[in-house]
């Protein structure tokens, strides 16, 4: 089943969604959105969409089916309602919104329409992340002991000057840590589980005319015992890569954006090796650590793969038919092949 795609929102973000959806194999860019008129009609005559100056109008086309939320943060409740209320299924850039209250509001008006909602936090599909999660649940690690996360990127002032929205509390919904360093805390999460106790500091150091933070550090407990820190900043020149450890009483893992760093534990596996080399050096872009377009699309791509395949399987469940599902993007194929060698 052919997919078709709207997009709301054509500012930076957009071109990565649009680069995603060219990669789908069962799906079509077919309409985008942007209260800028211009905006939209870049972005259509890059694509070869169609481009709306009216978000009702983009909604009641019925060959759209699945909507991109690419809005400023704390714009994306709005959007996000009249998508569901139109029968759209959802995928919302990080953060879903920017108050627990909104973001409940997306939630509950998805499930009251019937519809497939989704957050973009595409780090979650790389073979490194994969590969971690699934050594977690083997209890490679033994009991988990700590677990760190640290993005120490730089944004120049220009970066936050660039945008009304950028470094507001009412549309950014704060600063390095919500923004920036948000992906690896979700990583963090996954892997650990959820948090139960934060102590923190946060200021606002090397940027101007911003109201929120440009460095954040944290001390956290998590629900299984195990201790960790979180750290984030936009004002580390240069900038550097983002790193998460992940520590256990009988191994170790540490990522660095998609690279293996390290891989140790108390007992070896077969597939250890081959997991090594196959992760190492795969990291392709500067991971956004000074420039915010320095990123790749693929991570998105897979994500928004297994939405496809998810709104596939149920459509298989209400019709009784059989779906073919394109496993070859299935994110942790890799890993699982690697085990078979």
């Amino acid at each position: 089943m052919a997919h078709g795609f709207g997009i709301i929102g054509c500012g930076m973000i957009a071109n990565f969604h649009a680069k995603a959806i060219a990669d789908l194999k069962n799906a079509k860019l077919v309409a985008c959105f942007d209260t800028f008129p211009n905006s939209a009609d870049r972005l259509a005559k890059e694509t070869g969409c169609r481009a709306y100056h009216n978000l009702d109008e983009m909604l009641a086309n019925p060959d759209v089916t699945i909507v991109t939320i690419g809005t400023p943060s704390g714009a994306h409740l709005e959007p996000a309602l009249a998508a569901a209320k139109a029968g759209k299924h959802i995928i919302v850039e990080k953060p879903l919104e920017i108050t627990l209250d909104r973001c409940d509001q997306i939630i509950q008006a998805c499930e009251a329409n019937n519809v497939v909602l989704s957050a973009i936090f595409p780090s979650r599909f790389h073979r490194t992340s994969q590969a971690i999660k699934q050594a977690i649940e083997a209890n490679r690690f033994g009991k988990l002991t700590m677990g760190d996360s640290y993005v120490k990127w730089f944004r120049e002032q220009k970066y936050y000057d660039s945008g009304a929205w950028r470094g507001t509390w009412e549309l950014d919904g704060g600063g390095a840590l919500m923004n920036q360093a948000i992906h690896s805390v979700d990583l963090l999460t996954w892997f650990m589980g959820p948090i139960t106790h934060v102590t923190a500091l946060c200021d606002t150091l090397a940027h101007e005319r911003i109201a929120v933070e440009d460095v954040a550090a944290a001390v956290v407990r998590f629900a299984n015992g195990a201790i960790g820190v979180i750290e984030a900043s936009t004002a580390a020149y240069p900038g550097y890569l983002k790193r998460i450890h992940v520590h256990g009483s009988a191994g170790s893992a540490i990522m660095e954006e998609e690279d293996l760093v390290a891989w140790d534990f108390a007992t070896p596996a077969s597939e250890d090796a081959a997991i090594k080399q196959e992760m190492t050096g795969s990291t392709k872009t500067g991971g956004g650590a000074s420039d915010p377009t320095a990123i790749g699309y693929h991570g998105h791509m897979l994500q928004f793969q297994d939405v496809l395949n998810a709104l596939d399987i149920y459509l298989a469940s209400e019709t009784g038919s059989t779906v073919k599902l394109p496993l070859a993007s299935d994110p942790i194929l890799k890993v699982r092949e690697i085990k078979a060698k």
